[in-house]
């Protein structure tokens, strides 16, 4: 069977790029108050997505716009229940109003990495999921927690995988700020994709190559060349003939 697999970016982020990026992704994952956007923001960036045929879904995240979400905060889970479900729907009453369906959710920063080994934290955020639409895909990071929080919720899954993060030898992600955590260079990162989307695996930080499953590849909009990687990524995968679709296309 021939690869495939879903680009989705993380946008709405005010960074500017946004545009340039959706032509060359098929989902986008879109801020929703908590680390960054506001309802001109989310506006704009579901009508982007309706005019591209993009998949959008909601991006929530701890409430820390001065950290840009990066930051873990010491909230418990039903405080984070909450905070999910709020940016959830306020992002989904936007999309109503645009005629846009929302696709899958995604945490940003600090929560989704909490949740890729926090049980707790897992389990409130699938839990928030299925209780507003069981329907709503979860991005998840490959391997986590989180992924079998929402399966275990009913929920359909995403295994994620990045296009330009570093790994570590358990398959998570290099904490930021420290050396290989971001992957600079266009080629290195084409290698990663190609390794993900063709094979399942990635090289980590010790140079073991670790076993990931794939559903959907994450590039991050907020990087200043974001649109030049979106187009070289989506150029790679379709030369090396893997299928890029939207992850529900694909269920």
């Amino acid at each position: 069977m021939s690869a495939r697999i879903d680009f989705n970016c993380d946008l709405g982020e005010g960074c500017g790029n946004d545009a340039a990026i959706l032509p060359h992704v098929t989902s986008a994952s879109i801020a929703c108050g908590g680390h960054a956007g506001d309802e001109a923001t989310m506006r704009e960036t579901l009508r982007l997505c309706r005019e591209h045929g993009v998949a959008a879904g909601a991006h929530p995240s701890y409430e820390d716009r001065e950290h840009f979400g990066r930051r873990v905060l010491e909230v418990d889970p039903p405080e984070v229940a909450r905070m999910v479900r709020e940016q959830i729907e306020r992002l989904r009453s936007i999309a109503r109003e645009e005629g846009v369906v929302l696709a899958h959710v995604k945490p940003h920063g600090a929560l989704y990495n909490v949740a890729a080994d926090d049980r707790a934290v897992a389990e409130a955020i699938a839990t928030t999921i299925a209780s507003i639409d069981p329907t709503l895909a979860l991005y998840a990071l490959s391997g986590s927690v989180l992924v079998q929080a929402g399966l275990d919720r009913g929920l359909h899954v995403a295994h994620e995988v990045f296009a330009e993060r570093g790994y570590d030898a358990r398959g998570r992600l290099r904490p930021r700020g420290t050396p290989g955590a971001v992957i600079e260079s266009l080629d290195e990162s084409i290698a990663q994709v190609r390794g993900l989307a063709l094979r399942g695996e990635v090289v980590a930080d010790d140079g073991r190559t670790v076993s990931l499953n794939a559903d959907t590849l994450c590039l991050h909009g907020d990087r200043h060349d974001a649109p030049q990687f979106a187009r070289a990524l989506r150029a790679a995968l379709v030369a090396d003939g893997v299928a890029v679709q939207p992850f529900g296309a694909a269920r």
